[in-house]
Order: C-alpha cells, then sequence, then structure tokens
C-alpha cells in the first residue's frame, strides 16, 4: 500500500488582531462563567447528571493568567501552520493558537467542512478571556472555553496506525493539571480525518475532567443528531428537558430559527451510535463521530434577533456569513465535569468528514436516512477498529518536533518524575516563567526578583503551596504563598501572608492590590477602595517605563481601582486615577466605558452620552456582558444603538 499522507508547514496570512501581554494581576475573584444553572432545575434530573452537576465545578482560573491584553486592530499577520492531507481532505491546524483545526477541505469536491473564519479576531469568550471562533477547538479543563484556546501546543511527526504519518499535538492543561493529547491522521484513500484523544491523571488522587470539541460550521444547515430530546440552556440559566426538532412551534434543528442564543444538548439513547452532522439544502455538509465514550453530542446557536448577530459580526468581518457549532463531549452537557480516577485516562477516536444525505423532512426519516448513510461511507465497526489499532501508537514517542508549547508541563514532570511515553516535556521547555519555581523545587528557596517588576505567576496546586509554606519567608514568598493560600479558600491565613509582605516588601502594590480584593470579597468596600487607590498611587511611583509590561500593569490595576472608587461614589479621586492612566490607555473601548460611568457619576450624563455618540468598542466585552446595556439605560430612554447590543437573554431583548 503506497501511504500518501503528507504534513508540512505553512504560513497563513490573514487579517488578524494583536493578542498583546496577559493581565499581570492574580484572577483572585470567583470565576465569571455563564454556564452555570438555576439551583431550582436540579431537581427531577438524572442521577448522574445532577451528580456531575455538582462535581468539582471550577472556582477559579488560578494559576492561569486572564488574556485580555488584545484589541480590534486587525492587520494582515502571519499565522504558522500545520497541514495534514492525503488526496481526499486536507486539515489546517494552528499549532500556536490551541490547535485548532481552522480549515478542513473536501478536495475533490472543494467544499470547506468546517466555518473559516477570514479573521483572527480576540474576543473575551475563554475560561481566561482571549479565544476567538471557527473551525475545530479542543476545550479540555472545565466548564467553558479552554484557558489554552489562544496558547501554543506542542507539536511532532508521529508512525500513525497505518504506517504513515501522523500530527499529535500535546499540552499540559494547568486548571486540572493534566497531559492530554491529541492525534491526527489521514487514513489512506480515507474521506474521513481521524483523531485520536487522551486524557490522563497522572496524580495520586481523582480528578474532575472535561472535554467538548466545539465544530464550526455556517449556519445555514439543517442539524441532525440521533436524538427525539434535548437538554435546552440560555443565558437565563435555565436547563429543562425539550423534543427535538420542534418546541413551541419552531423547529430548531435550523440554527437560523432560534430567536436568542441557546445551546441544545441532545439525549442521544445508550447503544445508540454517536453522531452529529450538518447539511445544507442541498444535502451536503460535515459529520462527526466518535467511539461512545464521548457521549454527548450538542448544537450552540446565535438566535436570530440583534443581540446574536451582532455577535456574529463582532467575531469576524460583517458580511461574511454566520456559524453555529456542532459539539461532542464527554458528558450529556457542558455544566457537567466526570471522575477520572487516579493514575487513569481515558481515551477515544474521532473521526470526521462530509456526508451526503437529505436533511429536511419528516425528524426520524431524515435522521435515519443520514445515519444509513454514515454506516454506507464510514461503518461503526471501522471506527472501533480505528481506534483499537490507534492506542498502541498512543505512547509512540514523537519524531520531528513541528511547535513548541510551554513549559509548564516540564516543570511538572521534572517536580514528580513522571513518566510520559508519548508526550514528553523536555526540560528544554522551561523558560522565564519557570525559573523561579524550577529554583523553589531545586533549593526551597524562591529567589527574589532581580529588578523592579511585577510579580510573576502564582502556582497554587497544594505541592506548590507545602513547598512555599517551608520557604524562607521573604517577601516575594509571602505575596506568593498568600495567592496560593487564597485559591485553597483559606482566606485568613492569605491577608496574613500579605500583610506580612507588606512590611519588608519594596513593592507595596502587589499584596495591597490582593488585600484590596480580600477587604471586597468580605463586603469592607471604603477599605478596599483605599487600599486600591494606595496601591495604584505606589505603582504609579514604580513604574519604571511606558513598555508593554508596566502598562498592562498600570491598565489592570488602573481599571480594578477606577471600578472599586466608583462603588463607593469617591468620584474626585476616581478622576485623580482617570488622569494618571496613560493616553493610550484611555484611549481603549473598555475606558472609553469606565470614562462614561465616571461622567455620569459626576452628574455629567450630557458628557457621558456624548462618549457613547463618539463610539467605542470594548474590545474584552464578556460573554453575556450587560454593561453596555445598563449603562445606556441610565442615559436615556432612547433604545439601545445596534452596534451597542449584544443581549443574550430574552428578558433583556
Amino acid at each position: 500500500m503506497v501511504i500518501v499522507t503528507r504534513i508540512r508547514r505553512e504560513v497563513l496570512t490573514l487579517p488578524a488582531a494583536q493578542l498583546g501581554p496577559d493581565n499581570p494581576l492574580p484572577p483572585l475573584r470567583p470565576l465569571d462563567e455563564v454556564h452555570r444553572i438555576d439551583d431550582r432545575d436540579r431537581d427531577g434530573l438524572p442521577r448522574d447528571m445532577a451528580r456531575q452537576l455538582g462535581y468539582e465545578p471550577l472556582r477559579s482560573l488560578l494559576p492561569v493568567r486572564v488574556r485580555d491584553g488584545y484589541d480590534r486592530t486587525r492587520e494582515p499577520r502571519a499565522l504558522d501552520a500545520l497541514v495534514i492531507e492525503n488526496d481526499r481532505l486536507r486539515a489546517t491546524v494552528l499549532p500556536g493558537l490551541g490547535g485548532r483545526i481552522a480549515s478542513l477541505l473536501h478536495l475533490p469536491t472543494g467544499r470547506e467542512l468546517l466555518y473559516r473564519n477570514p479573521v483572527f479576531q480576540p474576543a473575551d469568550f475563554a475560561l481566561n478571556g482571549a479565544w476567538y471562533s471557527g473551525g475545530i477547538e479542543w476545550n479540555i479543563g472545565a466548564t467553558g472555553h479552554t484557558t489554552l484556546s489562544c496558547s501554543p501546543l506542542h507539536a511532532a511527526r508521529v508512525p500513525a496506525p497505518d504506517g504513515g504519518e501522523m500530527l499529535r499535538l500535546w499540552e499540559w492543561e494547568r486548571l486540572r493539571d493534566l497531559p492530554f493529547q491529541v492525534d491526527l491522521w489521514l487514513p489512506d484513500g480515507s474521506d474521513f480525518l481521524h483523531v485520536g484523544v487522551r486524557v490522563r491523571n497522572p496524580h495520586e488522587r481523582p480528578v474532575p475532567t472535561y472535554w467538548w470539541s466545539n465544530i464550526a460550521v455556517p449556519e445555514e444547515r439543517r442539524v441532525l443528531a440521533p436524538a427525539e430530546e434535548a437538554w435546552h440552556f440560555g443565558y437565563e440559566r435555565r436547563l429543562r428537558r425539550v423534543p427535538v426538532p420542534s418546541y413551541d412551534g419552531i423547529d430548531r434543528t435550523h440554527p437560523l430559527n432560534s430567536p436568542y442564543a441557546a445551546d441544545y444538548f441532545y439525549e442521544v439513547p445508550d447503544g445508540r451510535r454517536r453522531w452529529i452532522a450538518a447539511l445544507d439544502t442541498g444535502g451536503h455538509g460535515l459529520v462527526q463521530t466518535s467511539t461512545d465514550v464521548l457521549r454527548g453530542r450538542k448544537l450552540f446557536v446565535w438566535g436570530n434577533r440583534s443581540g446574536g448577530r451582532r455577535w456574529q459580526e463582532w467575531l469576524t468581518e460583517p458580511g461574511t456569513g454566520g456559524y453555529c457549532e456542532i459539539q461532542a463531549g464527554l458528558a450529556r452537557t457542558q455544566l457537567e465535569h466526570v471522575r477520572l480516577e487516579a493514575e487513569s485516562e481515558v481515551s477515544w477516536l474521532e473521526a470526521y468528514g462530509p456526508l451526503d444525505a437529505p436533511p429536511e423532512g419528516e425528524w426520524t426519516r431524515a435522521v435515519q436516512d443520514a445515519e444509513e448513510r454514515l454506516e454506507s461511507v464510514l461503518p461503526r465497526a471501522r471506527v472501533e477498529e480505528a481506534y483499537a489499532a490507534w492506542l498502541p501508537c498512543a505512547d509512540t514517542e514523537p519524531g520531528e518536533i513541528l511547535a513548541v508549547g510551554s513549559g509548564w508541563g516540564a516543570l511538572e514532570v521534572l517536580r514528580a518524575d513522571w513518566k510520559l511515553p508519548g508526550t514528553p516535556f523536555p526540560e528544554s521547555t522551561l523558560g522565564e516563567a519557570q525559573a523561579p519555581w524550577r529554583e523553589l523545587l531545586r533549593t526551597g528557596s524562591l529567589p527574589e526578583p532581580r529588578r523592579v517588576r511585577p510579580p510573576g505567576e502564582t502556582l497554587v496546586a497544594p505541592h506548590w503551596r507545602d513547598m512555599l509554606e517551608t520557604a524562607p519567608a521573604t517577601p516575594h514568598t509571602e505575596y506568593h504563598l498568600g495567592v496560593a493560600q487564597w485559591h485553597a479558600g483559606d482566606r485568613a491565613q492569605a491577608v496574613r501572608s500579605w500583610e506580612r509582605a507588606l512590611e519588608l516588601a519594596p513593592s507595596l502594590w502587589p499584596s495591597l492590590r490582593c488585600l484590596a480584593v480580600a477587604d471586597q470579597e468580605s463586603g469592607h468596600h471604603e477599605r478596599a477602595a483605599d487600599r486600591y487607590a494606595d496601591a495604584f498611587d505606589d505603582l504609579c511611583r514604580e513604574r519604571r517605563d511606558d513598555g508593554e509590561t508596566w502598562t498592562a500593569v498600570v491598565a489592570a490595576l488602573g481599571r480594578e481601582t477606577l471600578e472599586a472608587l466608583l462603588r463607593v461614589r469617591r468620584t474626585a479621586d476616581a478622576r485623580a486615577v482617570w488622569d494618571r492612566l496613560l493616553p493610550a490607555v484611555r484611549r481603549r473601548g473598555r475606558f472609553r466605558l469606565l470614562e462614561a460611568e465616571l461622567l455620569l457619576a459626576e452628574g455629567r450624563p450630557a458628557d457621558a452620552r456624548a462618549v457613547f455618540d463618539a463610539g467605542f468598542e470594548v474590545a474584552d466585552l464578556r460573554e453575556g456582558e450587560e454593561t453596555l446595556g445598563r449603562l445606556w439605560a441610565r442615559l436615556t430612554d432612547e433604545p439601545l444603538p445596534a452596534r451597542h447590543d449584544f443581549r443574550m437573554r430574552p428578558d433583556l431583548a
């Protein structure tokens, strides 16, 4: 047999926004995640679903940082890509941006099977901020879009089960401390991209696990799945069982029929083949299927109302067409986490390819026709056989390294001496961010910074916290220990650690800011405002230049300080902070919005309205955030302008 699969490097040049620096402040506040249900909906749920809904939901982003430094200025930029292709399919992968499959092209017909975003535009949808739409993304970690959405993964060539080449992607997921891998290959002559996924738990304790493969497809489709019911979840945070395909007189399997953004988690019966397809009016489109471990299937729609359409424009170029998502996950819904036992792993195989079947007509008939067509082009048994053939290859050591991810996996492997065949995390990948923690591991002491700069990232897992507690109690160590204690829920100890750090620290603002957050979380908003004001004043005295790092921390702390002062109506102090911000920071959309709030608080509604009339864009507007609409309603009774209408809940339309 002649193997014709090829893997090659490519450069994509797209209109792309800058990602910018991460937020230097540790994310201490509770997670702002929209995918949580109203408690009254928990009664009557299937037992396993109810258990997994309550199983260790993520409450903190630590040790990950927030990515909010991006903008909306798009210029042609080069993105590194890896292409895997045979004579039937061409998959284009972005290893530096979460390993996403940006394009899946069916070569004989020339059809793009995915929604291929013509731009790279980050938006605030990932758990930690920056995310972008389009293609196939790999969501691991916790409920929501992965923190790795815009991060580099390791990538390499690996021998495929049939003797050809396979593209392996792997990384260390930091929220749950789990290594994972995604293996992509194209069997000779196959119309289906095969994807083997493995998540490993090397720890001596069970760990909550989460995975969803999200597939963006054009929204002018009908979505088919083998289900008669679905769990509907919208931005009003209500979960309820609804019939498929129609309820309230609307066929919801056509994405543009739904008024509002919503999730439909299909209830696929046990024993039924797992698959989901999106087909156009001509009966052409994409199908995804898998082994049974990947049990969940979902449709996400933006809806046809103004807020959903605005989000579609926000994530791409206006006029380029919208998208919906078909998805596959480990649980029924994305509100759940599954238990991965100690020193175990979970793995499965997915397949993606073209499907031709009549999408319209009576639901049961349309689903049956599609399933029969899928069985004829990719039998269920062949998927199981492919999984069995791939599994021994999962441990094969990579060959040529094609891309390099972070050094966090290398640090964990160095600490625990774990053996992870197939996914090496060599010491050569350790970088500046890991250097102080490697020193702590080697010497038992966390080194003090050699120059004045914002503190680096804090590691918060129990083993690192234990090391911080036994390390010499320098101000730098006390600061990091406080962050780790806060993450563990020991808030009183965290406060004491930050107070001790203040006694000798050359830089006061990092611990003052942490103490201000602690005050806010305990309801002491006046004291929090005082500490924020002191922290910002100390930072402005310490700032060494107007480079990227210092600008990022001044913007981050300045925003939090302004919000804290406005909360307690200290408008004069807030104005003083505003005046000390860099002009470039004041021009950002987020700060234009804050300026409007400040002007309104100062009793200048006409000036606040003028800010809106002049126009601005809040680049890091959060999914589900309603700040724009609320502030507009305080200024006027006029309808919210379309450019500011990002409302996603029915009761706000």
